[in-house]
């Protein structure tokens, strides 16, 4: 059970940060993932998202922001100063003096925090006019927050306003969350966080006071974000890459996010019959990989290690997930996690997880275009096969209802090779790419669609 606060197989993997320039940079990485680094050992409630609110990825409109107002900070930077990028003020600083379209820019560098750094509730962007942290120019700014102890209030980044766009920082080392968003129309993107003692990034209501679902962070969009070695030294059975669970509304979504080598799992959508069910989350272009312990080898036996868990208390919750990848997770790659409602899961794919590949045991899920391949234990699939269109791993064989079947000929590669660039995208090279001449290649729905992800 969740608290209430909110096989080895010895394959390569390339984890890499590409240039520009066409060189390659590891930053911010233990040194276990350095390049060419060895793997180790009831009544629910329907939301509507508005009609203009679209967050596919390639319509995403990006935020407007006023070019007037511009505020510098940096690591040796005073509250005194005015924030200048001569005379640099602190980011608690910049926080509470930033206007609605401006943007606060952090200069390189390490910041060292013993306390979370707030977003206040009252302290919010608007529509068209976000506020929004980056850093200046190409420079790297690292959130430091290691000197914080183990404890729930000792967050890292917590944003409880609305509207606001924080993007290009490293957050790690926070003594629980390193980012907490409890606010809506917020956008996290191309962040890495790492090392921290819950979950790297969680959604969640911030104040225990809120119990009516309308008032929970809602439409908020994690984008291209990495979250890694997150553990939680007690049990090891609360860090999780990305939580967005207990308390949250609806229209939150991950698109082309990477959760790996976390104690608990990559994705955590529990519910609680405390609290109810939450609003539906979709998960897309995404990849969780090698959860279940950290990439030194920390685990503990509560360790879940699940690539996505989609659900808890027999809630039932509509989530989505498409075009995701999970791959040598502790446990499943894709489980329902007692959910028995009506997930949607379409053109994802599944490899080589401890148990199940695909783990939905009950529910009237749908199912379209799925790939099973070599897992641990039989795929269980409750729900509708959508035209005979998934190809799922039972009894130690491959198995789809009109034929097909798939093999190790049916990839180019099953050598795991996740790379990711400069501006957060990853790229999985030929690693599960389905080679020419497969028969799944054009077999699923609509007539033409490719059976499995389809990944950069």
């Amino acid at each position: 059970m969740k608290k209430s606060k909110l096989g080895s197989y010895g394959m390569m993997v390339t984890l890499t940060f590409c240039l520009a320039l066409g060189g390659s940079l590891t930053w911010g990485l233990p040194s276990s993932l350095a390049v060419n680094d060895e793997f180790g050992a009831s009544g629910v409630e329907e939301f509507t998202a508005p009609a203009t609110q679209d967050f596919a990825a390639d319509e995403r409109e990006e935020p407007v922001t006023a070019a007037a107002e511009a505020i510098y900070v940096s690591p040796n930077g005073s509250s005194g100063n005015p924030g200048t990028i001569a005379s640099p003020t602190t980011l608690a600083a910049a926080i509470a003096k930033v206007s609605p379209g401006g943007t606060i820019y952090l200069r390189g560098g390490t910041y060292n925090f013993s306390a979370p750094v707030t977003i206040e509730r009252n302290n919010s962007g608007s529509a068209g006019q976000y506020k929004t942290i980056a850093p200046y120019g190409s420079e790297k700014p690292v959130l430091d927050f290691y000197a914080q102890a183990f404890a729930s209030d000792q967050r890292g980044l917590q944003i409880f306003g609305h509207y606001w766009h924080v993007k290009g920082l490293e957050v790690r080392g926070a003594g629980d969350n390193g980012i907490f968003i409890g606010g809506n129309y917020n956008i996290i993107e191309n962040v890495e966080t790492h090392h921290n003692r819950d979950s790297g990034l969680q959604i969640s209501r911030y104040s225990s006071s809120m119990t009516n679902i309308a008032d929970w962070p809602s439409y908020n969009q994690i984008i291209r974000v990495y979250s890694h070695d997150n553990f939680d030294p007690d049990n090891g059975e609360d860090a999780d890459g990305f939580a967005a669970k207990l308390t949250i509304g609806p229209g939150n979504v991950f698109d082309s996010c990477i959760a790996a080598w976390n104690t608990d799992d990559g994705w955590d959508l529990y519910t609680k019959s405390e609290t109810g069910a939450i609003g539906a989350v979709t998960i897309k272009n995404s990849i969780a990989y090698k959860n279940g312990q950290t990439s030194d080898g920390n685990s503990t036996s509560d360790s879940d290690g699940n690539g996505f868990k989609l659900g808890g208390d027999k809630i039932a919750v509509n989530h989505i997930v498409q075009n995701s990848v999970a791959f040598q997770n502790k446990k499943h790659g894709f489980t329902y996690n007692s959910n028995p409602g009506s997930i949607a899961l379409m053109n994802n794919t599944s490899w080589s997880n401890g148990e199940s590949n695909f783990a939905f045991d009950k529910g009237a899920h749908v199912f379209t275009n799925n790939l099973s391949y070599s897992g641990g234990a039989s795929d269980k699939t409750s729900g509708t096969d959508a035209a005979s269109s998934n190809v799922w791993w039972k009894n130690k064989k491959s198995t789809n209802a009109k034929g097909l079947v798939a093999s190790d000929a049916d990839f180019v590669s099953l050598t795991p090779s996740v790379t990711r660039n400069a501006d957060g995208s990853f790229s999985l090279g030929n690693f599960l790419k389905l080679a020419a001449g497969s028969d799944l290649i054009g077999s699923g729905t609509p007539s033409g669609t490719n059976i499995g992800a389809t990944m950069p």
